[in-house]
């Protein structure tokens, strides 16, 4: 009798449900993982090039414990055929299921492949501390806002990690398993500021809990500081569980910031159960009233915005900062996807599709909810007449300038107020500082002001035209 443990985004041997369900039960298990040409992009991408990293370094650790990671790639039916043809013992299945968006197709295809070929499946979920139907109302519904949900889902009992068994397993090696380091030579991009591993997941998390996490919710807001946990990575590609970050930071001594955080990890659950509940939110606004929005779609000013060239100083140090680290600050997310939507009136699906290929910690859950929030489109989203002003962000969440001069240098020896807005600075001024506006730095792509009527105009109709439908 042959077991497959099935790794998907759940790199880690420790407090991994699945791997040790699978160790406790199993005499000869393979360990396994699937690159699937439909997950995968012709271009490096930020995105695929910190997951890849993550699997060679993944590889590399569990060859550390003799374990020899088994990596099969191509169509996923063709593929799992050839992996029974190689295991005719081949009985049993373990892996850590996904419910919402291309993991519950991925895994309804796999449920009846398993079915067909009587291989018993074991599944856990491994991903959130609550999952989708854990946290409902008292009718049993699912909830639509936040704040019931988060009174609810925090008065319920977190599950603690597990151990990793003891019991000694014969680790299998398969013929049709292919050259990992091969295979990444050209689909990896260097991500310099990007460490991948659990080791490092589990030193970032020290690092915050120590020196982080009292003061986190008065400067998580403030991307010159180095006040986030900057866990994400890692929990996408599960290099850390969502147990052990709680885990930790529930032994801290209560504070703000202890409480500031774990509503964070409410949210992700929160989303999660959002795209569960609507599987097409990544195509279609949840909020019918704002299905039909008359976006603009200027294609140029999408490159403005994907290249930080808008003229809008934090704006650009925002997209700037995604571009060359593949990271990007939650209130810079916020910033840019408000200005995108709002200020430049582009389809919200564009920047959320632009994400997915730039962000190294790209969930598919919490980006599609964040787009839709910041587009006003989604469930608990923001209301439609609230647009940031790019310019009062700027002022307010990087109150020095600090952030904006790292990432867009051109304007760091300019006076303070101006670089907020270098539209604003005399012109003797400018001529002392050797600094033309529209070559040295781009004029302002929109006015903020007329944009905002603009916008607040187009989904009053949007409103109007919706009603009028119904009725």
């Amino acid at each position: 009798m042959v077991s497959v443990m099935w790794f998907r985004r759940d790199l880690r041997l420790s407090d991994n449900i699945a791997l040790a369900k699978a160790m406790a039960n199993s005499d000869q298990l393979v360990a396994l993982f699937h690159l699937n040409p439909e997950q995968l992009s012709e271009q490096k991408t930020p995105n695929q090039s910190a997951f890849l990293e993550s699997l060679r370094y993944f590889k590399k650790e569990l060859s550390a414990y003799d374990i020899p990671l088994q990596v099969i790639y191509g169509d996923w039916e063709l593929a799992f055929e050839e992996l029974g043809q190689a295991l005719p013992e081949w009985d049993q299945v373990y892996f850590n299921y996904d419910d919402a968006l291309f993991g519950r197709q991925r895994d309804q295809k796999a449920a009846a492949f398993f079915r067909k070929h009587q291989i018993i499946m074991h599944t856990s979920q491994d991903h959130y501390l609550h999952g989708a139907s854990e946290v409902l109302t008292q009718s049993g519904d699912s909830y639509k806002v936040f704040t019931p949900y988060y009174n609810n889902w925090k008065s319920l009992p977190k599950p603690t990690p597990v151990p990793t068994p003891t019991h000694t397993v014969n680790w299998l090696c398969l013929d049709m398993a292919i050259d990992l380091e091969t295979f990444c030579q050209t689909r990896i991009a260097p991500l310099p500021d990007y460490q991948p591993g659990s080791q490092k997941a589990l030193d970032l998390l020290k690092r915050f809990v120590d020196e982080g996490l009292s003061a986190y919710k008065d400067q998580r807001d403030y991307p010159a500081l180095e006040a986030t946990s900057k866990l994400s990575p890692y929990l996408r590609h599960g290099n850390i569980s969502i147990r052990q970050v709680y885990h930790a930071i529930s032994k801290a001594p209560d504070s703000t910031g202890k409480a500031t955080f774990i509503k964070e990890l409410a949210w992700r659950d929160f989303y999660h159960m959002i795209a569960v509940n609507h599987p097409n939110q990544k195509n279609t606004a949840i909020q019918s009233v704002f299905t039909n929005i008359e976006w603009d779609n200027n294609k140029a000013h999408f490159e403005c915005w994907k290249s930080g060239q808008t003229g809008f100083p934090i704006v650009d140090a925002a997209m700037r900062q995604l571009a060359q680290t593949g990271w990007m600050h939650n209130r810079l997310r916020m910033i840019v996807a408000s200005f995108l939507t709002k200020d430049l009136l582009i389809d919200w699906r564009w920047g959320e599709r632009y994400f997915q290929e730039a962000l190294i910690d790209y969930d598919a859950a919490s980006n599609i909810g964040g787009w839709q929030w910041a587009a006003s489109t989604g469930t608990d989203a923001a209301p439609y007449f609230r647009i940031f002003n790019p310019t009062t962000q700027g002022k307010t969440y990087d109150p020095e300038g600090k952030f904006i001069s790292c990432f867009v240098p051109e304007l760091a020896h300019l006076p303070l107020k101006y670089r907020f807005q270098p539209e604003l600075l005399p012109e003797s001024l400018a001529q002392d500082l050797s600094f033309t506006l529209g070559k040295d730095y781009p004029k302002p792509i929109v006015d903020h002001a007329e944009r905002r009527k603009t916008a607040l105009a187009r989904y009053e109709f949007a409103k109007e035209n919706h009603a009028n439908h119904q009725s």
